[in-house]
This record gives structure tokens, C-alpha cells and sequence, in this order.
């Protein structure tokens, strides 16, 4: 334990000593460590320490499961510690951690032979996410045809809090899929282009598609609250293979979109004559 009357150092500042000593192995124990006996007791702390460590490895093990059986339990292992000594959790909560491994993973350099395993990594965060997000109940598919036609392009769609996005120049949706599959894996071409990940809860299950082109900028601009002519727009130009009316009954059968309206968006709020 910590004592508070050790010694003249605030103790705001120990802790904080403490909290560095016990995930960077080359620093001593802090100073007024003691154990039940009153006296000082490295070994405990260093026990102690280990224990952390081995924690907030099994948290990211837990976390990122297919990234884990990509590279194998050791190589993950290794990778997670360093990961958990240069970022100790911020929040109390654990579900927050994990939130910057697939950014630590870019620049882990004994991973860099695998350049997609970050966008794997960011696609198991975004499963996590979305199965952890907001309850909210899909409109019917049908919906967009109570719409007036006049209208249906100045209207804004409400997607599901669920959804997430993760757009990579590899096929990152095959790799997840084929995790498993160590030989299918290895025939897995690299250099076919990428590949844009939809990850939603809409029900029961988190879902996992693969966007045609121009799909991932369409739902990008819903989801900044662009109306449906500028998601539109805005999937066309970024691919004239864009299919507008496959785009809005795609999120609509895949029961994505909880609200719709039509109004003047004021300050990213949006002033709605009718809704859903």
C-alpha cells in the first residue's frame, strides 16, 4: 500500500508514480510502498504489476479475437504488452479500451508485413462498438414510399446508432471472413483493391456487409446529416458506378434507417415538417 504520511511528496503525486512504475518494468518501486508488515516490498509490487499487465493483455485478447488467431496467441501477446505500457487504460471502463490499437498496430513495426491487420483491427473495434450501441427501432423498408416524391431528395434519414464504418485499401471483409482458414487465407490477393466495411446492429446480431462502390461516401454523408440528393451526389461522384435507388432500399431492407424528415438543417440540428 501507499502511505499517505511517508514522506512530504503530495500524494497526487505518488499515485502518479505509482500508476507509471506499474507498467514500465525498468522503474523502480515507488517510494512509501509497503506491505502488510510495515515494511518496504518490491517483490509484492512487482507481483502486483504483473498481474495489471496480464489483465489489460486478456482485455485486448478478448477485444480483438480474429486479429488474435491472424497472427497467433504469442505474437498478440507480445504486441498487446508493449501496447498496454505505452497506453494504460484512461477510463475506468474497460469497454473504452482498445479504442487506439488499431493505430499502435500501424506502427508496431514486427507487424508491418501484414499492412491490413490495422483495418482488421479497426473493424473488430467497430464490431464492438456496434454490438454495445443504442437499442432503436427500424422503420419498415417501405417507408421511403410514403415520402412525397417533391420531397424524397431534400429529405434527411436517421441511420441506426449501431452503424459503423471502416474503409480499407485491402479486402478487409474477406480477410474477416476467412480468419479461420490459414490455407484460403494465403490465396487471398492483396492487390484486387479494397474494400469498404458496413457493421451495424439492426436486431438481435451485429451484421457485416461489404458496400458496392460509392456506397461507403453515400452513408458517410447521412450520417453527417446531409440530406438524401446530397448523399446521393456525393456517391456518384466518388463512383458513377453508384447505384442511387440500390443505395436507399439497400439501408432500408437491411433495416438501418430509424427516422426520416424533411426540413432546414440549423446548427447540425435538424428542423423536420415531417418525420418518422
Amino acid at each position: 500500500m501507499l502511505s499517505r504520511g511517508h514522506t512530504d511528496t503530495p500524494f497526487a503525486m505518488r499515485l502518479a508514480a505509482f500508476a507509471e512504475a506499474l507498467l514500465d518494468p525498468t522503474i523502480p518501486p515507488p517510494e512509501g510502498l509497503i506491505g502488510p508488515d510495515g515494511r518496504p516490498s518490491a517483490k509484492r509490487f512487482a507481483v502486483y504489476r504483473n498481474n495489471v499487465v496480464l489483465g489489460l493483455v486478456e482485455t485486448l485478447k478478448a477485444a480483438f479475437p480474429v486479429t488474435r488467431r491472424l497472427v497467433g496467441d504469442d505474437f498478440f501477446a507480445g504486441m498487446a504488452r508493449v501496447h498496454v505500457a505505452r497506453a494504460p487504460p484512461a477510463s475506468p471502463v474497460m469497454l473504452d479500451y482498445g479504442a487506439e490499437f488499431a493505430d499502435f498496430v500501424g506502427r508496431f513495426e514486427p507487424a508491418a508485413t501484414l499492412p491490413y491487420l490495422p483495418d482488421v483491427v479497426r473493424l473488430e473495434r467497430a464490431w464492438t462498438e456496434a454490438y454495445h450501441a443504442a437499442e432503436a427501432l427500424p422503420l419498415s423498408p417501405g417507408m421511403l414510399t410514403e415520402i412525397p416524391q417533391e420531397d424524397l431528395l431534400r429529405a434527411r434519414l436517421l441511420l441506426h446508432p449501431s452503424v459503423r464504418m471502416v474503409r480499407s485499401a485491402f479486402p478487409v471483409v474477406e480477410i474477416w471472413r476467412m480468419h479461420d482458414q490459414v490455407e484460403a487465407l494465403r490465396g487471398v490477393d492483396l492487390g484486387r483493391g479494397g474494400e469498404d466495411a458496413l457493421i451495424a446492429r439492426p436486431k438481435h446480431d451485429v451484421e457485416l456487409r461489404s458496400l458496392p462502390p460509392g456506397a461507403a461516401d453515400f452513408v458517410e454523408a447521412l450520417l453527417a446529416r446531409a440530406t438524401i440528393g446530397e448523399a446521393l451526389a456525393r456517391g456518384l461522384s466518388a463512383d458513377s458506378r453508384f447505384d442511387p435507388a440500390g443505395g436507399l432500399i439497400g439501408l432500408a431492407r437491411a433495416n438501418l434507417i430509424v427516422g426520416v424528415g424533411v426540413g432546414v438543417r440549423r446548427d447540425d440540428a435538424t428542423t423536420s415538417s415531417e418525420a418518422a
